[in-house]
């Protein structure tokens, strides 16, 4: 099979059939566009001609490039290569996949960076209670904290997704859906913006059954809810980085060292495997180790 008519059948597969989301999907496009540049200037267009060792020619290339990628980067790389030969197995296309010996980069083990439950109470009180898109805004970071949503979730949650009152419908990667509580500050939040706020905003643009809008009535953007938290982090006068992921990985860490159970914590966050939600668990020993050393007479 041509690899460009592969690729394409991934990306159709991956979308339609496994309903990726829209930004894993162009992530996925952008690695195999680069892959498919580097089949095409090595005379390779079949993917019957693909071997191990071309795979193997193909990532050692791709690391040795300047400036050098990150391990992140080449291990996403990586995946995307593995999951379209894996798919042209599964689909009968091909007989062996070639990236069978392939190992993923070594990762460095990054902690999540949360943070304190101060520095949360003034990120959320941040947003001015007077103004109609600060109000907006406080809907949304109370409901990011609340929930430990993702901020596509978040900006993707249509108003019927509130109709079960003290929780919330979330769809995670994959369309999976979860359901999560949604505590008495977020609810408050949120129900103030949809009387005072939302109707106004609706009016402005087409009708759209998004719970959270724009100051034209547009569903509002990832992007524009990045500089939301943004900006209510340099209004709180925060100078750690705060990324749209922060409040998330605050919530997970704040539950984790409030006592809750790190199945629990999964289930919440959606997480697919405890793995990855045990890193978390490694912010609360720290935390443990720091209070211990500074604590205990016998710590030094």
């Amino acid at each position: 099979m041509r690899v460009d008519r592969a690729v394409d059948a991934y990306l159709r597969h991956i979308t339609i059939e496994r309903g990726l989301s829209e930004h894993t999907v162009g992530a996925y496009r952008r690695d195999l566009a680069v892959y498919l540049q580097w089949l095409s200037d090595a005379g390779i267009d079949d993917t019957t001609a693909v071997t191990g060792a071309i795979i193997g020619r193909f990532i050692a290339d791709r690391s040795s490039v300047v400036p050098a990628p990150a391990a992140t980067s080449l291990a996403r790389l990586q995946s995307s290569v593995r999951g379209l030969h894996r798919f042209l197995v599964r689909e009968g296309i091909e007989v062996e996949d070639p990236t069978g010996r392939l190992r993923p980069p070594k990762m460095p083990q990054r902690l999540p960076k949360a943070l304190t439950i101060d520095q949360v109470e003034r990120l959320l009180a941040a947003p001015s209670a007077e103004d109609p898109l600060g109000i907006r805004d406080r809907a949304l970071l109370e409901l990011l904290y609340a929930t430990g949503a993702r901020v596509s979730e978040a900006v993707g949650l249509d108003v019927d997704d509130l109709a079960h009152g003290d929780v919330l419908r979330l769809r995670g990667k994959g369309a999976k859906e979860r359901i999560v509580p949604i505590g008495s500050f977020a609810r408050d939040a949120v129900g103030a913006y949809l009387t005072r706020v939302r109707p106004a905003l609706a009016a402005k643009g087409r009708a759209s059954a998004r719970l959270f809008l724009g100051a034209r009535g547009a569903p509002l953007s990832r992007q524009s809810a990045w500089l939301v938290i943004r900006s209510a982090a340099e209004r709180a006068q925060i100078t750690s980085e705060v990324s749209p992921h922060t409040l998330r990985h605050s919530f997970a860490t704040h539950l984790l060292q409030g006592g809750a159970d790190v199945r629990v914590v999964q289930e919440l966050l959606g997480h697919a495997s405890v793995a990855t939600t045990q890193i978390y668990t490694h912010v609360s020993v720290d935390t443990l180790r720091d209070i211990y050393a500074t604590s205990h007479p016998r710590a030094r």
